[in-house]
């Protein structure tokens, strides 16, 4: 029987053993070798070339997106451009100061900006801080009080141990270096020495390389503004992140980073800024670079396409300036100091803005390097507001152009019937109070018995106080809310106003008792009643899509750099949480639409009919407009200027609305719709015949 055991062979054994040692010394003696050529023979070689060589890391800006209009014109885009920063060298100190001259040289040639803000002069000597600024600028640099501006330049020039003969030149490296020393700069963190630099420039920098240790060479893209002014408060402005800004969004943002700061520069910041990537840098000790190597591509920020249309954007803009202008030459028949306006043309069917314009606008252009003092202090003192857009972030009574809700709002109640005829006397009392019609004011007498429609048509105020006082301040408000009055829009642009919709609660919040006559006010537009010209659009919208509530938008869609598109969901989402928007309730109200088209005849009546307010600017117009004139008492003894419309009138595609501060007439605002409408269609405005002959309406419609 043969054991299970296996038999060991322990030659084998023995061989494998002593086979692993021998390799184990011979890798050894190998590793021990290279040890002994590395630090032993060529040691002091290697150490050098470590002690002369440095590699730092650099962000490359990704540019961001692209914003366009609805036909893909581009409105907004980046631009590539250079900058210049300086890191810390190991460099002795006379060539750092010829290193700052050689800058500042090369800065002045090519009119570069120097940063410089050192406040002394030489030849003569002076400073150029005076009392309490001076004072404080020598505590804060430990210079003794009193000294002069020459003994103070010398102490800078001994510190910065400046040998040069000439005091221009000693001047120039103090500047710079002064600036340096007050802002700080490492081997790993730049100072910024310029922006928007020429290519020449950086050609001659590039070339001459060694007379500018630790000065690179950044490219990077800068925001550029196509049209001008154009659509400026929609685009809005972006700039360099402030430090609270950086502080709140370290993880996101680089301290030298471009922001959105207004419009939708700033609504949909997190997608049109893009990703940064990375560029590896090998320089010498002496500050001069050896090699450059991307790390990770840069990838720029996603495309906005807007719902406006950049051709019609310019006519709106030209035509409310012009309309402006007219009213203040007197154009009209009388002279009021207009001085600001806004329009907002609408697709009634989607609530889509076609075009927004405010007056006066501004140069988004001038902010993209940070705006100069001047132009700032131009703006933020100019007392039209050119910052502010006034279609959205400013309300306004809307006097008689608010008179469609309050016929609504007495039909739909019960409180008057389509056939009932109101007899305007002139004179309309209430308890020992008495409230004039506008015509009676005007003319003397009153308008006679008028129902629903030729109220409208004739913006008969005793009409709308008569069924005002029937129905009550709260049926009223009920259908304000309906048609988005007094909540913001939901657009997506910051700082919408919600504006203020006059009932007992707005009341209440001033501390005030509603009272009878805080009725006759509300029915007729004024009062409390304040409301933004996107507001008044959406509400002209409903009216002439049927009573469908509309979503005001300006963003038609957003294209990521792979070129999908971000579903419109998500759009909602970001912008809600972006600019806290919250979602309109439905408040169940189905309208009567034989209530509404007996309102909207009544639209079309003023500009179809003799006697309309408006009928002397669209009697020979090719297609059919509703609308509505509208004249508002505005603090400053001012009356605004009102004018709602919309067309095809039996096909409504747009509605348009125009407010012109202390325009004096709503008729006189008119044009700006027929001019606009006319763009719009595709018509000719000269071959529009227009009776100037026609009596120009100048009542105003309280």
């Amino acid at each position: 029987m043969r054991s299970g055991k296996k038999r060991i062979n322990k030659n084998n054994i023995n061989l494998r053993y002593n086979l692993s040692t021998v390799l184990t010394y011979f890798i050894g003696i190998i590793l021990i070798g290279q040890l002994f050529n590395l630090q032993i023979v060529h040691g002091k070689e290697y150490r050098e070339q470590s002690n002369t060589r440095l590699t730092r890391e650099t962000s490359l800006e990704a540019a961001r997106g692209k914003i366009l209009d609805r036909t893909g014109s581009v409105l907004v885009t980046s631009e590539t451009t250079f900058a210049l920063e300086l890191y810390k060298s190991k460099v002795e100190t006379q060539v750092l100061n010829d290193c700052m001259l050689e800058i500042v040289n090369t800065f002045n040639k090519y009119q570069i900006k120097v940063p410089d803000t050192f406040p002394i002069e030489v030849n003569p000597y002076r400073y150029t801080l005076e009392g309490e600024n001076l004072q404080k600028w020598q505590i804060a640099n430990g210079i003794t009080v009193g000294k002069t501006p020459e003994q103070v330049f010398t102490e800078f020039k001994e510190k910065y141990v400046i040998s040069n003969n000439s005091l221009e030149d000693a001047r120039k490296i103090i500047g710079l270096r002064y600036e340096i020393d007050k802002k700080g700069y490492s081997s790993t963190r730049a100072f910024r020495l310029a922006d928007n630099v020429s290519r020449e420039a950086v050609a001659e920098i590039s070339e001459k390389s060694s007379k500018f240790p630790g000065v690179n060479v950044i490219v990077e893209p800068k925001r550029q503004y196509t049209s001008g002014t154009v659509a400026s408060h929609i685009l809005g402005y972006s700039g360099k992140i402030t430090q609270e800004e950086y502080e709140k969004n370290k993880e996101i943002y680089d301290i030298n980073d471009v922001v959105g700061k207004t419009g939708i520069e700033y609504s949909f910041e997190g997608y049109l800024k893009g990703k940064n990537g990375i560029k590896q840098i090998d320089m010498g000790v002496d500050g001069t670079a050896s090699g450059e190597y991307v790390v990770q591509d840069a990838i720029a920020g996603s495309n906005v396409v807007l719902t406006i249309d950049a051709n019609l954007q310019k006519i709106v803009e030209n035509t409310l300036a012009a309309n402006i202008q007219k009213i203040q030459s007197g154009g009209f028949g009388k002279v009021y100091d207009a001085q600001a306006g806004s329009v907002v043309v609408m697709n009634v069917k989607t609530g889509e803005v076609l075009a927004m314009a405010s007056y006066p606008d501004y140069d988004p252009s001038k902010f993209v390097n940070g705006i100069s003092v001047k132009d700032w202090n131009e703006y933020n003192n100019n007392p039209n507001h050119p910052l502010v857009n006034k279609a959205m972030q400013v309300s306004y009574s809307p006097g008689s152009t608010f008179k469609m809700i309050s016929a609504i709002a007495a039909l739909e109640s019960g409180v008057v019937s389509p056939t009932e005829q109101i007899n305007d006397t002139g004179v309309y009392q209430l308890g020992n109070r008495t409230w004039n019609c506008w015509y009676y004011t005007d003319y003397h007498v009153g308008h006679g018995p008028l129902n629903v429609t030729g109220a409208i048509k004739h913006s008969c105020n005793y009409y709308f106080y008569e069924v005002g006082n029937r129905m009550g301040i709260d049926n009223l408000v009920k259908y304000a809310k309906y048609f988005g009055l007094g909540n913001k829009t939901g657009i997506e642009l910051r700082d919408e106003t919600k504006g203020v919709l006059a009932s007992k609660e707005a009341k209440e919040r001033i501390k005030q008792q509603w009272v009878p006559g805080d009725m006759l006010n509300a029915v007729i537009g004024q009062g409390l009643n304040e409301f933004t010209p996107i507001q008044m659009a959406k509400y002209i919208s409903t009216l002439a899509n049927g009573g469908k509530k509309v979503d005001v938008s300006i963003v038609k869609s957003i294209i990521n750099p792979d070129g999908t598109e971000v579903p419109r969901e998500k759009i909602n989402e970001y912008a809600n949480a972006r600019l806290n928007l919250e979602p309109e309730q439905d408040d169940g109200i189905t309208l009567n639409q034989d209530y509404l088209r007996l309102v909207l005849d009544g639209m079309q009546s003023v500009t179809q009919e003799a006697g309309g307010t408006a009928y002397n600017i669209f009697r020979d117009f090719p297609i059919k407009v509703g609308g509505k004139t509208g004249s508002a008492e505005a603090p400053g003894n001012k009356v605004n200027a009102w004018f709602v419309g919309f067309a095809p009138f039996d096909d409504p595609e747009i509605a348009i609305v125009v407010m012109v501060e202390n325009g004096g007439h709503g008729n006189y605002t008119a044009e700006v719709v027929r001019d606009v409408m006319s763009e719009y269609f595709g018509m000719n405005t000269k071959d529009i015949n227009e009776d100037i002959s026609a009596k120009v309406m100048t009542q105003i419609e309280l």
